[in-house]
């Protein structure tokens, strides 16, 4: 992304973050459903429509502050309205519904991977469009990556608390259900305590986002020197 200033890293990353975050919740609340709760559907938010699902703090404010003070992307959405008693076995309900959302994000990473290898096999005769597939595909990749893996942290209110809530046995998961109320406290220290050149948490989500990333690229047969030689090319 080095080649784009700010106006247009924007412009590149508008359609895959909107895209990240609305199919995102839009999935917790589609499962939810099909699980037996209509609570999100109820209150619209199965929809793809954006403004269903942004926090003005957690999606706007902020991401931008995160990015200025700490150079890393952190907010969150709406949370979906999920009503655990509707489901046949709560516990194991609200487990799919909350993988729900980052197995949503992997799939996005998957279609954003295959939106670069298409535009690098259109290559120079479409520049106008493969250039901006390109960036954007990369944008999409790694936003989706961090969204899953940074749910995925084993800590109420993220997915991944509550997918360990469900599979915990009942004592010890009603004690990781008392942490949520603090939860987004210690998710901030983890990700702006500075520790080794980095913080806490990007110690741990750096290698696991360069390793998915890499291992879609293989996936895909998209080469790291091919790639690069696309993007010295503009």
């Amino acid at each position: 992304m080095g080649n784009l200033n700010l106006v247009q890293s924007l412009a590149i990353g508008a359609l895959p973050i909107i895209f990240a975050i609305t199919i995102h919740e839009a999935s917790h609340g589609w499962v939810a459903n099909r699980l037996g709760d209509p609570t999100a559907r109820m209150l619209g938010r199965l929809s793809l429509n954006p403004v269903r699902h942004i926090d003005p703090l957690g999606t706007v404010v902020v991401p931008l502050l995160s990015l200025l003070l700490g150079g890393v992307l952190f907010g969150w959405a709406k949370p979906v309205p999920i009503t655990a008693q509707n489901f046949r076995d709560p516990r194991r309900g609200m487990a799919l519904v909350a993988v729900a959302g980052p197995a949503s994000n992997l799939a996005m990473a998957l279609f954003w991977t295959l939106a670069i290898k298409l535009a690098l096999v259109a290559g120079p005769d479409l520049r106008w469009i493969s250039v901006p597939l390109v960036y954007m595909g990369l944008f999409g990749v790694t936003i989706n990556l961090v969204l899953m893996w940074l749910n995925m942290v084993p800590l109420p209110p993220l997915d991944g608390g509550r997918v360990l809530s469900g599979l915990l046995p009942g004592p010890m998961s009603a004690k990781l259900d008392r942490i949520e109320p603090y939860g987004l406290f210690i998710i901030l220290a983890l990700l702006f305590i500075p520790v080794g050149g980095g913080s806490i948490l990007g110690n741990v989500l750096w290698p696991a986002l360069n390793w998915s990333q890499a291992s879609l690229f293989r996936l895909f047969g998209i080469g790291p020197i091919g790639l690069q030689a696309f993007l010295a090319g503009l």
